[in-house]
């Protein structure tokens, strides 16, 4: 019998023993998870109280903004909380919840990025098609298409996971529940099953990848045959953003999936998993509102429309 059925809990990596450095920890990780909460939260209110923002691109960004929230949400107020109560363990329920909901997460996201690449593809290259092509209908069933399929690859990722017999020990080294630290504890008859399901997971996501630099190249193609320096500008600077989020996103992502994990350190697995776990929820916002006047507009409607509101007082007549 496997040690699967007897398993309750297991025990995530701390950062440190010594109870100030855990402190340290909670109060960096409540720095990045409120930053990347209010920008993802400003962005979301930005694009749907704006009537000038409820094109396709703003739509795809509000989407992202929306799983970026969702995602880091998952992972830090866990850890956080370990930190802060010197504790490292989650329930094997909490686990599997954990893992469901990132790689739901995590999946639809680089659907999305792919949509949003095809998107700037038909905006920028085949510009006299776009609003037959890129109309509000099709851009909800393709945001559909990306949550749904984001969620049914989860599915079947977390299930082949977790119906397999863990046999070592419960120590993830990683501080949430993340399948490559996962592995390490499984059968060693099990372990090339879910291998084989990494190893087609890894690529899908190049494949992603492939098609979303196929698009670029279209794209730099078309943007350098632009005779006006300010549209050449105004192309680069809705596309090279979209294109440095998937870099982070995909580079340290696949390099964790596809290395040995028994060949690296914990340190190095934990610094690659921040980099394309925790970074990029809190830096998608910047680099999308940094050089967008669109955005940085809707935000500053948005905050006068608040200031107004709230020192509006009341005026009250006398009664004769």
């Amino acid at each position: 019998m496997s040690n699967r059925t007897t398993m309750t809990e297991f025990l995530l990596l701390g950062f440190s023993d010594i109870w100030e450095l855990q402190i340290l920890h909670f109060v960096v990780f409540l720095v990045i998870y409120l930053a990347a909460l209010m920008g993802n939260l400003l962005i979301i209110a930005a694009v749907a109280l704006s009537h000038n923002l409820h094109t396709p691109m703003y739509f795809f960004l509000m989407n992202l903004a929306i799983l970026d929230l969702s995602s880091i949400s998952v992972t830090i107020p866990k850890s956080m909380a370990n930190s802060l109560w010197n504790t490292r363990s989650i329930s094997y329920a909490g686990c599997i919840a954990q893992v469901f909901l990132f790689v739901f997460f995590a999946a639809a996201n680089i659907a999305l990025l792919t949509l949003m690449a095809y998107d700037r593809y038909v905006a920028i290259c085949q510009p006299l098609h776009y609003e037959r092509v890129m109309n509000s209908r099709a851009c909800v069933q393709m945001a559909a298409g990306a949550w749904i399929s984001g969620m049914l690859y989860s599915i079947l990722h977390t299930g082949n996971t977790f119906r397999l017999p863990f046999c070592q020990s419960n120590v993830i080294n990683q501080f949430f529940c993340e399948i490559p630290q996962l592995l390490k504890l499984l059968c060693s008859d099990s372990y090339y099953s879910e291998v084989r399901i990494l190893g087609f997971s890894v690529c899908l996501l190049l494949s992603c990848f492939a098609l979303i630099i196929v698009s670029y190249i279209q794209i730099f193609t078309t943007v350098l045959r632009i005779p006006s320096k300010q549209g050449q500008h105004k192309a680069f600077s809705t596309c090279l953003p979209h294109l440095i989020v998937i870099s982070l996103l995909f580079c340290t992502g696949t390099f964790v999936h596809l290395k040995p994990t028994s060949n690296s350190t914990s340190g190095l697995d934990l610094m690659l998993t921040v980099l394309y776990a925790v970074v990029p929820p809190m830096m998608n916002p910047v680099i999308y509102s940094m050089r967008n006047k669109e955005i940085k507009a809707a935000l500053r409607r948005l905050t006068v429309w608040k200031l107004f509101t709230k020192n509006k007082m009341p005026v009250f007549l006398p009664s004769p």
